[in-house]
């Protein structure tokens, strides 16, 4: 039997779902396989992004013929084969290209990849190659030159997989649509969220669901539970993500690491993807901990950075540390206080202009107006000279923005502006 997965694959470009930071319509990828101008690329990613699909589709849309090759299975042999026969096609009566779409091509080692360089230079074939890898690290750099298109297909958001599913239950000719399968939205959307990104997971998925349910039974939680081995119960509504990611920041506040992890476990078991996480510690590192531990956004932002690389499941292991790192650490949210202050005055006070000797004066004209004369430079003073800096209208106020706590390292920040106020 056809997998589902295989059975479901999109035909068309109208059809293809996902990746729309390169293909859209009117980009310029969408326009090449419209206009038949397309010519070589290299597809890299996760499995189930849909790499192979568009090789195939645009195949279809330039009515050329189009061999599948899987590097894992085939060598030289098959590949020099290949290369004759588009030979023939392409300098005989036909003339017509073949689009050698090769799949999992970093298993082919520089020998094999070397073989299709003058294909590539004389044109007689078109070429995609496909790969999980990093094209930069695993493809030969004499490929890369003569492959001018890279690119990177991403994990599938939810969005996109729950359109795949639904567009299978209701697809009277290559899905379900003729069994009329009852269905939970919120559990459909459960399962496309539990697939990691991938739509050969959630499609075959749902077809072993449909093959061994019992007629009388719908499509539920329960039932994706069991398919997918996994417990859904954390989260399947958006609201539900945003109380947990609350939750987080809140525990993260109050210093209670134990907490924030448990509520870190909740939402990776939910599906909350890496952004979404990472997003909200960096947001965590500036408003909760801020000066008094400076330090903190680089850690988190290098762990955010290193779940991205390594994706799940080990971007668990660098989210565990960004969030303990958080919460373990001294609080703050001064420095963002301030910002709200100064916002506020601007929204509700005349603030008046800043000092003449602060403006911008590398510009012809600049002295004429005023701009930079009587400015002291601090470092030529040993790193600081008591100057105005905000306008007049401020200083008569007496106006104070940021007021340091004495938490973790902000009281040495504090300690410093307060003895240079003694300065005469």
């Amino acid at each position: 039997m056809i997998p589902l997965a295989t059975r479901m694959r999109p035909l068309s470009l109208e059809e293809f779902v996902g990746q729309e930071h390169f293909l859209y319509k009117g980009s310029l990828l969408y326009n090449s396989i419209k206009n038949k101008t397309f010519e070589n690329a290299i597809f890299f990613g996760p499995s189930g992004t849909g790499k192979t699909t568009l090789a195939r589709i645009i195949a279809r849309e330039m009515d050329a013929d189009f061999v599948e090759m899987n590097a894992a299975v085939t060598g030289i042999k098959e590949l020099k084969e290949v290369i004759e026969s588009s030979k023939t096609k392409f300098f005989g009566l036909q003339k017509e290209k073949t689009y050698v779409y090769v799949d999992e091509f970093h298993r082919w080692n520089k020998l094999q990849q070397d073989t299709l360089l003058k294909a590539l230079e004389e044109g007689v074939i078109n070429f995609i190659g496909s790969t999980t890898e990093n094209p930069y690290f695993a493809v030969n750099n004499a490929v890369l030159s003569r492959v001018r298109s890279i690119y990177e297909f991403k994990a599938l958001k939810a969005s996109d997989i729950y359109t795949l599913l639904i567009r299978t239950l209701n697809d009277q000719e290559r899905g379900f649509g003729n069994l009329n399968i009852k269905y939970d939205d919120e559990a459909i959307m459960t399962m496309a969220k539990m697939s990691g990104g991938d739509a050969r997971v959630a499609l075959d998925t749902l077809g072993f669901m449909v093959d061994n349910m019992d007629e009388d039974k719908g499509i539920d939680d329960r039932l994706v539970e069991e398919a997918m081995q996994r417990k859904t119960y954390f989260y399947h509504k958006e609201e539900d993500k945003y109380d947990l990611l609350s939750a987080l920041q809140k525990s993260v506040r109050g210093s209670d690491p134990d907490a924030a992890v448990h509520y870190l476990a909740r939402l990776i078991k939910g599906g909350a993807d890496i952004q979404t996480i990472g997003r909200r510690l960096l947001v965590m590192a500036s408003e909760d901990v801020g000066m008094a531990y400076p330090q903190a956004i680089t850690i988190v932002n290098s762990c955010v950075q290193a779940a991205l690389t390594v994706g799940y499941p080990e971007a668990q292991i660098n989210l565990a540390q960004a969030t303990v790192t958080l919460a373990a650490s001294p609080k703050s949210n001064r420095s963002y206080m301030a910002l709200l202050k100064a916002q506020h005055d601007l929204d509700t006070i005349e603030t008046g202009d800043m000092p003449a000797y602060l403006k911008d004066s590398h510009y012809k004209g600049a002295a004429k107006r005023g701009h930079g004369i009587g400015y002291k430079y601090p470092h030529d003073y040993g790193g600081y000279v008591k100057q105005q800096y905000l306008p007049d209208e401020l200083v008569k106020k007496g106006t104070s923005y940021y007021e340091p706590t004495s938490n973790g390292n902000e009281a040495s920040f504090k300690r410093y502006l307060e003895e240079i106020k003694k300065i005469k």
